[in-house]
C-alpha cells in the first residue's frame, strides 16, 4: 500500500478549501429571498385595472422597468446579462399568483440590484398601476 505524503494531501485539501470558499461567494450573492410582510401583502390595489391604468403602467414600465425585465417582462432585458441577480419572468405563473400587495412592496422596496430608488421616483398610484400593467404580461 502506498503511503500518502504531505505532498499529495494539498492539492486535495487545497481543491476542497477552494471549493467550500467559491460556495461560500455565491451563496452571498445569491439572489435574496424578498420576505413581504403579511399586512403589505394583503394590500390592495386601488387602481381599477383598466385600459387607462394599465397604458401609464405600460408608459411607466418602459421608462423604470423594460431595460432589465424585458420588453414582455421574461427578464432578457438589455441589461439583464450585467446583473448578478436573476431576474423574475412576469409572464409565469409563480409571479402572476403573487398579490398586488406583494408586487406592490417589491417595486417600491427593491432587492439587491433593482433599485429601491423607485419609491422615491414613482408616485404610489403609479406603482399600482404598474403592477396592473404586468398583470397583463401573464395573459398570451
Amino acid at each position: 500500500m502506498k503511503r500518502v505524503t504531505k505532498l499529495m494531501v494539498a492539492p486535495v485539501l487545497g481543491a476542497f478549501v477552494f471549493g467550500l470558499m467559491a460556495f461560500a461567494y455565491q451563496g452571498k450573492n445569491a439572489a435574496k429571498a424578498c420576505v413581504v410582510p403579511a399586512a403589505d401583502q394583503q394590500k390592495k390595489n386601488p387602481a381599477k385595472a383598466d385600459k387607462a391604468s394599465t397604458d401609464v403602467g405600460r408608459d411607466l414600465y418602459g421608462k423604470y422597468c423594460k431595460s432589465c425585465h424585458g420588453k414582455m417582462g421574461e427578464g432578457d432585458g438589455p441589461k439583464a446579462e450585467e446583473l448578478k441577480t436573476e431576474l423574475s419572468d412576469f409572464t409565469q405563473s409563480k409571479f402572476q399568483d403573487q398579490t398586488d400587495g406583494t408586487l406592490f412592496y417589491k417595486i417600491t422596496k427593491g432587492r439587491d440590484e433593482m433599485p429601491s430608488s423607485h419609491k422615491k421616483n414613482i408616485e404610489d398610484e403609479d406603482v399600482w398601476n404598474i403592477v396592473n400593467y404586468v398583470r397583463t404580461l401573464g395573459k398570451k
